[in-house]
């Protein structure tokens, strides 16, 4: 165990501590078990979700519960459940890996079943006490029951524990009566379970609650009508009242006032998980957008033979293995963090609950870039399709469309990009990773006189990979002055932290591809892997552009002076490299790759 510890890196340590490609998992180590449900996963999609796209469209909701009944049936709802509630136990890679590959025939499956088998269902097998678990996770593992997720109301969105509703205790003390109002709540139209969270008293934090729901005895609760929404047309979404609705005392989730930080611990799994939810569909955008290029002809030639298609199949695909890399690089490190901790003797709920809660910074840099990336690369599969982009009658318009809602759930993106910070300074504080010491000596570097030596970068990635320390310098020189400036009032500067957050992000998505790619060489070559390789540098070269600029950014907007002055210096320093990649090359290679396979092939 402590050869395996010493692998692992905590959460935000990818920041200051070096990881070799070795220790990163990759797409390409799943076991032979991974690919097997892999497959079956991909088969599942291609036979009742994608033939059915145009129902699901026409907000078949009816069509949305039948096919989340046949994923439980193929035991896809219960991936991630431990075998002795039902469930196959199969680990976080593999619930990670299910979850991408289910989630691309329609947003409005995929939005149903992340909400089932990750707000819906993980709360209870996280916080719930075995009498709970036992009543009700082997139901919403098998489909026989669904799950929702009650946390929003009107007044209370990003502030979660600000929510009004309310849970009384009885005179007896055997049952709480709930009164209140929440909205946005998906699979709320055939659920069968509802996680409620509601204010006992006067408690400063909420308290989570297990529901019942049957429309047969609805027990004071009511659902307003189905919303209708910009995307995920057939995903429920209504919005749910309580009217004096009584439920057993026991039926309290985790202890009293434990609400918010059960609400903030699935939505770690639920980051992670929507990153994963992302990522298949870029690779079906990228997929139908090749096969329209290679087709559509102007000027009696191909589309995808110009250049400027060529710029957004390269810069597709491109996004899309930056954020494979990065979220199972994070998967199979959390679920090596929920081992060790089972070694060392957790139960395996509470392994879980601190394996997910050590790498929240990693779910929220996910959410944010892989949200982000998808609905990049659904505009740009609008753009290559033109007009015809823009009808109904082709895939790329309700892409777009349901790509949009992954910024905004799981928390919206300006959130998480502010809470990834947030969390890596308190980590810093508590003494989990050592901020302190490397910014101090960047400090020293900014003030020192630099090499003017001319670095040997003849070996693969040398250069990529001494570019991705110096990006993480900046970081640490932005971040150390910030701290040192605001302190503990750092938080109430969003647009600083918010900048700090795109370094962050750049930094974790680019070397994911570095690393990911530079694994796969040792085993393989660099000629096989030629396309992947100019993958990553060209996601390193855009990284570095956006570095420089929130960084320029970040700078101005809190040092003057001298100090203004080294640092800006230091930015500029930091982001110059010595051979500058060739990015129109970069670009051809992996255009003429994507469009020799006809498909994202990597």
């Amino acid at each position: 165990m402590a050869e395996l510890e010493k692998d692992i890196l905590r959460g935000g340590q990818f920041l200051v501590k070096e990881t070799k490609c070795e220790n990163v998992f990759t797409p390409e180590d799943f076991s032979e078990e991974q690919i097997m449900m892999k497959e079956s996963v991909m088969e599942f999609n291609d036979r009742e979700i994608i033939p059915h796209k145009a129902r699901f469209e026409a907000k078949d909701f009816a069509l949305t519960e039948s096919v989340m009944r046949k994923a439980g049936d193929m035991g896809f709802l219960s991936v991630a459940v431990p075998e002795v509630y039902g469930g196959m136990g199969m680990g976080f890679v593999s619930t990670v890996l299910t979850c991408d590959y289910i989630s691309s025939g329609t947003g409005s499956f995929s939005t149903a079943f992340g909400a089932h088998t990750g707000i819906g269902t993980m709360p209870i097998t996280l916080y719930g006490t075995d009498e709970q678990k036992l009543k009700y996770v082997p139901k919403l593992a098998s489909g026989e029951w669904f799950g929702s997720y009650c946390l929003t109301e009107p007044g209370a969105g990003s502030d979660a524990n600000s929510g009004k509703t309310t849970a009384d205790l009885s005179q007896d003390g055997k049952s709480y009566k709930i009164n209140g109002q929440k909205m946005w709540i998906s699979n709320a139209g055939f659920c069968n379970v509802m996680i409620v969270f509601a204010r006992i008293e006067t408690d400063k934090n909420i308290t989570g609650f297990i529901v019942e729901y049957d429309g047969d005895n609805p027990n004071g609760i009511t659902l307003g009508e189905e919303e209708h929404k910009l995307g995920i047309r057939a995903s429920s979404t209504r919005q749910v009242f309580f009217n004096d609705t009584v439920i057993p005392a026991k039926n309290m989730l985790g202890g009293r006032g434990e609400g918010f930080k059960i609400a903030m611990n699935s939505l770690n799994v639920g980051r992670i998980k929507l990153a994963a939810a992302c990522l298949d569909s870029q690779r079906r955008i990228i997929n139908t957008a090749v096969n329209y290029a290679k087709e559509r002809q102007q000027f009696k030639t191909p589309i995808a033979d110009f250049g400027a298609i060529k710029v957004k199949l390269a810069e597709m695909a491109a996004s899309a293995y930056a954020g494979e890399s990065a979220t199972y690089r994070a998967s199979k490190d959390i679920e090596d963090r929920i081992a060790m901790r089972e070694a060392s003797g957790n139960t395996h709920q509470e392994a879980e609950l601190k394996g997910v809660e050590e790498y929240a910074i990693e779910c929220s840099i996910l959410k944010v870039a892989v949200s982000e990336d998808v609905q990049n690369c659904a505009d740009e599969g609008i753009q290559i399709f033109g007009g015809m982009g823009f009808s109904e009658e082709t895939p790329m318009e309700s892409a777009w469309r349901d790509a949009r809602i992954a910024r905004i759930y799981e928390g919206t993106n300006e959130i998480n990009r502010m809470l990834s910070v947030g969390m890596l300074v308190k980590k810093a504080m508590k003494g989990h990773v050592d901020l302190l010491g490397p910014a101090s000596k960047v400090q020293e570097e900014l003030l020192g006189i630099p090499s003017f030596e001319s670095p040997d970068y003849s070996a693969l990635f040398s250069e990529e990979k001494e570019m991705v320390k110096k990006l993480k310098k900046i970081f640490l020189m932005v971040a150390g002055g910030a701290v040192q400036k605001y302190g503990p009032q750092l938080e109430e500067h969003q647009q600083l932290l918010i900048a700090a957050a795109d370094i962050l992000i750049e930094i974790y998505m680019a070397e994911s591809a570095i690393l990911r790619t530079e694994k796969n060489v040792k085993r393989t070559s660099q000629e096989e892997q030629s396309a992947q390789i100019a993958m990553a540098k060209l996601y390193l070269y855009h990284a570095v552009d956006i570095v420089e600029e929130k960084g320029k950014e970040s700078i101005i907007s809190f040092a003057e002076g001298d100090q203004q002055r080294i640092m800006l210096m230091g930015l500029k320093r930091f982001t110059k490299y010595t051979n500058y990649p060739d990015i129109v090359d970069l670009r051809i290679e992996i255009a003429e790759k994507v469009k020799e396979k006809n498909s994202y092939c990597f």
